[in-house]
């Protein structure tokens, strides 16, 4: 049977508890090969199973919209896995609505056990990289699909340039380098569905929030007419072993109309949201990030031309490419006879450094129960054969242990010099999960010389501000607390948010906090600074 074509065998039989005992067969299938992988091998395959409760409640929604159309169901499922949303849809659709599916999947496992389930249904699984298929020419009307979520870094270069010259080819559209799998797999399922068809796409939310998201976001609202798009919370995490907060994206082929609104909800499932907003097409076109719309926030102008991108330089800590290598106790460098003047202090983690003010001692080193160095060597290898036996000796163990030859050590030059980071007056941390203070992430007032590593940002005051804290240094306390004083909804909002509430800032959304009530509260507590009101 070609893809696309009639399926008489949806016709035949009573399939409603047929169905349901596939269903039970279909989850020992799922979890017996789920665990013939490791959970890196599955992230590298972007295999991370609908759950039954999830796909049967987004076939119900399907079902709903459905209602009033007198075409039967010409389904396709372009990364199939097992056959969850196949066997949501067969339970919940009565088969005289039907007309053909098919699912592609190109894990040869996951192939058998599908057309095993399925084929007796009717079923066409079709083998094959959903990716590398050419279009039929009698296009579907239903797309139903949970895409791999694959990160970029797992995408060869090669791959890279065939899908972005595919994407290119049929939407017209240019993907970034740092896209995921999923995001080829939306744009190139175009020319599979339609004209009316219907998409419904479980996807994460990083689209919502992250630059390479905007081209997504100019499909969804430019060609086709986006109907609705449910974010589920991020504590309530939709797959147990992928870290991604989920949401339903499901839009209609068809071009907007000009006055058409999107339905946004939150919370909850697609069919009993906690939170319902209606936002204009027009005003979702003109948002950066829409993860906060769907709180009611449309309205309101959150732009300011005072953040704290105005006040600070904002960089990522050192990313060393191996911290158990590069990174050990002051003492413990002594004792391998590192020289002192190739390592620097560093602070440990945010998990480890439970202080939020670090102190230095004499020599600059934090005051902590542990101090930690990183090494960092500008010297050529032959010199330090000669001189410096000590470190010579430990960049041998280096050698033998492969850490040269890791991504970041490998581009460095010599491969045991660091990159440059003077110590910052201000830490926030990348990552944070919400405490039940309310508190997420954390600012550090670092009064030593040590830097950071990549678990933090690093905060170095600009301009004026800079000048005002080094003529009046009683000023690092105010700022401090004006950091700390920064609403953690303001954090949450610009920064982005993955599964089990965990969240993550980069210095370029840290530095789009508005800073005016920063500012003003500054102005206020320091009266007596005669250019405090030029100050930024």
């Amino acid at each position: 049977m070609g893809l696309g074509t009639s399926n008489t065998g949806l016709r035949s039989g009573s399939l409603m508890k047929r169905f349901q005992e596939a269903e039970a067969r279909r989850l020992v299938e799922q979890a017996r090969l789920d665990a013939q992988k490791t959970a890196k091998e599955r992230n590298a395959w972007g295999q991370f199973a609908t759950p039954a409760a999830l796909a049967l409640s987004i076939a119900e929604y399907v079902r709903t919209m459905w209602n009033g159309r007198k075409d039967r169901i010409r389904f396709l499922e372009p990364a199939l896995g097992t056959g969850s949303f196949y066997s949501a849809l067969g339970q919940t659709f009565p088969q005289d609505c039907w007309e053909s599916a098919v699912g592609v999947e190109r894990d040869p496992a996951f192939v058998e056990a599908a057309r095993d389930l399925w084929d007796a249904f009717g079923l066409e699984v079709a083998e094959a990289d959903f990716t590398r298929l050419t279009p039929p020419r009698e296009r579907f009307n239903l797309i139903v699909t949970n895409p791999p979520y694959v990160r970029h870094h797992h995408i060869t270069g090669a791959d890279k340039t065939r899908l972005k010259a595919e994407v290119r080819q049929r939407v017209g559209l240019e993907l970034d380098g740092l896209a995921g799998l999923y995001c080829y797999f939306l744009l190139l399922a175009d020319a599979w569905l339609e004209e009316m068809g219907i998409g419904v796409w479980l996807v994460p939310t990083e689209f919502m929030e992250v630059n390479y998201g905007a081209v997504i976001k100019q499909y969804l609202t430019e060609r086709v007419s986006l109907l609705h798009i449910h974010r589920f919370d991020s504590h309530d995490v939709q797959f147990a072993d992928a870290l991604v907060s989920s949401a339903i994206v499901v839009f209609q082929k068809t071009t907007p109309a000009p006055n058409h609104e999107v339905t946004l909800t939150f919370g909850g499932m697609l069919t009993e949201p906690r939170e319902i907003v209606r936002v204009p097409l027009p005003v979702l076109r003109g948002e950066r990030k829409w993860k906060q719309l769907s709180t009611g926030n449309h309205g309101r102008n959150t732009e300011s031309t005072d953040t704290l991108a105005s006040l600070f330089k904002i960089k990522r800590g050192i990313a060393s490419g191996n911290v158990n290598f590069f990174v050990m106790p002051r003492q413990q460098a002594l004792e391998k006879g590192i020289p002192p003047q190739f390592v620097r202090p560093i602070l440990p983690g945010p998990r480890s450094l439970k202080t939020k003010i670090v102190s230095a001692d004499p020599d600059g080193y934090p005051v902590l129960d542990e101090q930690l160095v990183i090494l960092d060597c500008p010297l050529p290898v032959d010199q330090i054969q000669h001189e410096y036996p000590g470190l010579w000796a430990y960049l041998e163990q280096g050698i033998a242990q492969r850490v040269s030859q890791g991504y970041l050590a490998s581009r460095r030059k010599p491969w045991y010099h660091q990159e440059h980071r003077d110590p910052a007056p201000f830490l926030c941390t990348y990552m944070a999960r919400q405490t039940g203070n309310g508190k997420a992430f954390r600012f550090i007032w670092n009064q030593s010389n040590a830097v950071a590593t990549n678990l933090y940002l690093m905060l170095y005051p600009t301009g004026l501000l800079a000048t005002a804290l080094r003529h009046n240094p009683s000023l690092y306390p105010i700022i401090f607390n004006l950091l700390e004083s920064i609403e953690t909804a303001q954090l949450l909002k610009e920064g982005r948010v993955y599964g089990g509430g965990l969240h993550k800032m980069e210095p370029a959304e840290l530095g789009r906090v508005p800073a005016t009530a920063f500012l003003e509260a500054f102005m206020n507590a320091e009266p007596s600074i005669p250019h405090q009101v030029h100050l930024f």
